[in-house]
C-alpha cells in the first residue's frame, strides 16, 4: 500500500482543498455558532453549490463538499453575506479556536474568545494547524481535543497552559489573551520545520518556569444527546449533516442558534426536543463510538467505501471503531479498539491502535468482516 499524502494544512474558506467530488471548503463560526439566518442560510448554499451535507468536523468547524471550481467564488461572495467569512484570508487561517461549547451569553468563555478573535492579527506567524482552547467553563471538555494553547479554569482561578505541559500560569482576565500573544511568540521564536505543534516543543525543549505551576480543574463529563441549560444536543452519524434536514429540525424545534462540537454533536439554542431521526438522539446508540471518513470515492486517497461498512459493523464492535480510507486516518487521529483501514479495495485490521499502527490482520473483504468476530 503506497503511503498516503499528508497536505499539512487544513481546507479554508478562501483556500479550499480538492478532494473527489469538488472543493472542500470550510467555514469557520465565530465562537462556534451560528444565529437563524446564518443556519438556513448555510443549508441553502450547501444544496445549491455542495452536494447537499454539511460536514462537522473535529475542531468544531463545518464543511461544503462538492462545491465546482467555478462555483468557489460565487459561494464566497455568499459565506460573506451571511458573516462567515473573514475578509482577510490570513485572517481566516489564524481563527483556529476551539470554545467549550456549554457557554452562557457574556460569560467568561465569550468574552476571551472574542477578545481573542479581535486581537488574531497581534500574533506571530504560526503554523497552520496550530490552534487555541477556550475551555473555561465549570469543567474541562476540550482536555482531549487538539490545541496548543489553553485556557481553562480551575476552582474560579483563570489558568493559561501550554499543551504538553501538566501545569499552566495563573492570569486574570484582563491579561490573559496579552499572556496568551506572549506564548504564542515564544513559541514561534523556538519552533521549527520539525516541531511544528506546542506539545512536541514542550517535550524536546523545557518551558520556562514563569508559564508553569498551577494546577488546572478538573476533567468534566464529555456532551452528549439530550436537554441542557443552553439548549438540545443531537448527535449526526459520522459528522455528516443533511441539509434538508438540519433545516426541517431547526425549523421544527423553533431554534434560536446552533452550536458546533468536536464531537459530531450539535446544540440547539432555545429549541425544544423534538424526534429526530435523522440524527442520534441516544447517548447508547454505537454510532457515536464509530468514526469513518468519506472514503471512496469521495476522497482521492481513499482506497475503499467506508460508511456502509461502518454503519454495519457499529453494533457488533464491543467499543469504538475507525473505518478508515488509507492509513492517513483523518477521522479519528487517536487509537480506536477496532480500526479498519482501507487497503486497495480490502480491509487491514488494526485492533486497540490507530490507522497508521501495524495490522494484526491484512486484506479482508467486507463479507469476511461481517462474519469475524472483532473484539
Amino acid at each position: 500500500m503506497s503511503a498516503p499524502i499528508v497536505q499539512g494544512w487544513c481546507p479554508g474558506a478562501h483556500r479550499p482543498m480538492m478532494s473527489g467530488d469538488g472543493l472542500v471548503v470550510r467555514i469557520r463560526p465565530r465562537l462556534a455558532r451560528l444565529d437563524a439566518q446564518q443556519v438556513l442560510g448555510l443549508c441553502d448554499l450547501a444544496e445549491r453549490f455542495g452536494n447537499g451535507t454539511i460536514d462537522l468536523t473535529n475542531r468544531a468547524n463545518l464543511q461544503l463538499r462538492g462545491v465546482a471550481v467555478d462555483d468557489h467564488q460565487p459561494l464566497l461572495k455568499e459565506l460573506a453575506e451571511l458573516d462567515l467569512l473573514d475578509a482577510e484570508p490570513g485572517i481566516e487561517v489564524r481563527r483556529n479556536i476551539l470554545v467549550s461549547p456549554l457557554y452562557q451569553l457574556g460569560d467568561l468563555t465569550m468574552r476571551l474568545t472574542q477578545e481573542l478573535i479581535d486581537r488574531l492579527g497581534e500574533l506571530p506567524s504560526l503554523p497552520a494547524k496550530f490552534g487555541f482552547a477556550i475551555d473555561t467553563g465549570p469543567k474541562r471538555l476540550l482536555a482531549e481535543d487538539s490545541a496548543d494553547i489553553r485556557l481553562e479554569l480551575n476552582s474560579g482561578d483563570l489558568i493559561l497552559r501550554a499543551d504538553g505541559a501538566e501545569t499552566g500560569r495563573r492570569v486574570d482576565e484582563g491579561e490573559a489573551i496579552n499572556k496568551l500573544i506572549a506564548l504564542a511568540c515564544w513559541f514561534s521564536k523556538n519552533s521549527s520545520a520539525d516541531m511544528r505543534r506546542m506539545a512536541r516543543l514542550v517535550a524536546s525543549q523545557s518551558l520556562p518556569q514563569d508559564w508553569q505551576g498551577s494546577e488546572t480543574g478538573s476533567v468534566g463529563t464529555g456532551l452528549r444527546p439530550g436537554v441542557f441549560d443552553q439548549g438540545v444536543v443531537y448527535g449526526a452519524a459520522f459528522g455528516q449533516l443533511h441539509a434538508r434536514s438540519l433545516r426541517e429540525l431547526f425549523e421544527n424545534a423553533g431554534a434560536s442558534a446552533l452550536r458546533v462540537t468536536p464531537w459530531r454533536l450539535i446544540l440547539l439554542e432555545g429549541g425544544a426536543a423534538i424526534p429526530a431521526p435523522d440524527f442520534v438522539t441516544d447517548n447508547t446508540d454505537p454510532l457515536m463510538t464509530t468514526d469513518a471518513c468519506p472514503g471512496a470515492p469521495f476522497c482521492p486517497q481513499a482506497q475503499v467505501e467506508t460508511r456502509e461498512i461502518a454503519r454495519a459493523l457499529a453494533s457488533r464492535v464491543n467499543g469504538s471503531l475507525h473505518v478508515s480510507g488509507c492509513a492517513k486516518g483523518c477521522a479519528r487521529m487517536g487509537a480506536a479498539d477496532v480500526t479498519l483501514v482501507g487497503n486497495a479495495g480490502r480491509f487491514d485490521l488494526v485492533k486497540r491502535g490507530r490507522a497508521g499502527d501495524e495490522p494484526s490482520q491484512r486484506g479482508l473483504d467486507p463479507n469476511t468482516l461481517m462474519t469475524m468476530d472483532l473484539t
